[in-house]
């Protein structure tokens, strides 16, 4: 429902398990994509990947994803938001529990192809849901919660990924999240109501029609160039994680729950802080103080050598408390972008376009990083440093484009009020 913006109101009941449910199933569909990289060594050496090969496998998942989004942006606006999300979320699910039982690269491949073209919409879904149930200084700290899924997958999800994966081998890690996933799928059907308001304000007839007016929209294009921009950089280093750490820094697969775990446990601690500053302070500024923070513990991250498993946790923790202090401020400015009837489109084609280019991304990274044999260091991951840092730069440039349209937006709708 739409209010007049206050001074941070204070959340319902009701607002309270919608962001519960939000939360949890964002650690699923996060912890899917995630647990892909801490799996990346052994899924190599099992499955007898390269690093192009592995590449590919992380963005069939983000191309999917991005083209089931623009597909069903036409159409995201037309239906009950919470049918939608039982939809998407069931087929998630469904291809999840594919993961789990593949046996070969090509099966893994069209797995996460499957996965993708089901998870790749439900991350718009939440987030025009958010749109559309909190005003605009209430979508900082739910943001703040929401994106803690990210922190808690990497506490929680990962290390028992990999410890189940230790034991009972990669494909367990995707059960568990299916498992939980049908859990979260109850929730859904039985506690979130109808999210249907925005039906009432439909223009276009034809969901084509409605995908195009969005997508020709030139505020909107900005936004959507913005976000494209923030994923390609994530997308780049992560999947090479944790080979980079075991082939080069010599961390042993029994130390890699540990550096997650605390990686994690700084994140769990910057979200709510982040959050909470994004509703108080400028979002563009807090946005470019990560970015910079980002850019300067990526370049030594990169150009690591063999460091004691402390240094490389401290140094962990640091990269991605920059990196979450990204994340918050320019969705939130995101979601003040469009209008209430287009927020569905916007939200789906802006998640498309994230994994569209994400998967350029962790395609480019797979050419770009290099190696010899399945034990050997990793080559050129210092030039990959140097990539993401000119995309994080340039990132900037475009979330203060956003900024100003945000403001621009705002202080129009104060001289209606007047």
């Amino acid at each position: 429902m739409e209010k007049t913006p206050g001074e941070s109101p204070k959340f319902t009941s009701h607002q309270i398990i919608i962001i519960t449910i939000l939360a949890l199933l964002q650690f699923t569909v996060i912890l899917d994509f995630m647990v892909i990289s801490p799996l990346g060594d052994i899924l190599m050496k099992t499955l007898d990947m390269t690093t192009a090969n592995f590449g590919f496998a992380v963005s069939a998942y983000a191309f999917s994803a991005g083209i089931s989004g623009l597909l069903a942006a036409g159409f995201a606006d037309k239906f009950d938001r919470k049918k939608l999300l039982i939809f998407f979320y069931t087929g998630f699910i469904i291809g999840t529990v594919f993961c789990a039982l593949s046996t070969s690269y090509m099966t893994l491949l069209l797995a996460r192809i499957v996965t993708g073209l089901f998870g790749g919409v439900i991350g718009s879904v939440s987030l025009a849901i958010v749109t559309d149930l909190f005003v605009i200084h209430q979508r900082g700290r739910v943001m703040g919660f929401i994106q803690m899924a990210y922190a808690t997958s990497q506490i929680l999800g990962i290390p028992i990924g990999l410890y189940c994966a230790n034991n009972w081998g990669w494909h367990s890690s995707f059960l568990m999240i299916a498992g939980l996933g049908v859990l979260i799928l109850i929730a859904i059907i039985t506690q979130m109501q109808a999210i249907n308001k925005h039906l009432e304000l439909q223009l276009d007839k034809s969901p084509f029609l409605h995908l195009w007016h969005t997508l020709s929209n030139k505020q909107y294009q900005i936004g959507f160039a913005s976000i494209a921009f923030l994923s390609i950089g994530g997308f780049m280093l992560q999947p090479f994680g944790s080979a980079f750490l075991v082939n080069n820094i010599h961390i042993s697969q029994l130390e890699l729950p540990m550096v997650f775990f605390f990686t994690g446990l700084s994140v769990l601690f910057i979200m709510p802080l982040v959050g909470k500053l994004s509703d108080k302070v400028s979002k563009f500024k807090l946005f470019a103080s990560g970015s910079i923070l980002s850019i300067v513990m990526i370049l030594i991250y990169t150009n690591l050598n063999p460091i004691p498993l402390w240094e490389i946790v401290v140094i962990n923790m640091i990269l991605f408390m920059g990196i979450m202090s990204r994340m918050i401020p320019a969705t939130t400015l995101n979601t003040a972008i469009p209008a209430m009837k287009d927020r569905g489109a916007y939200m789906s084609i802006s998640s498309s376009l994230q994994q569209i280019a994400g998967g350029i991304g962790a395609v480019f990274a797979g050419y770009i990083v290099h190696q010899k044999t399945k034990s050997a260091p990793l080559e050129n991951y210092d030039i990959l440093g140097y990539v993401i840092a000119v995309i994080t730069l340039l990132s900037i440039f475009l979330i203060w484009r956003v900024n100003q349209l945000v403001k621009s937006k705002e202080a129009a709708a104060k001289e209606l009020e007047l």
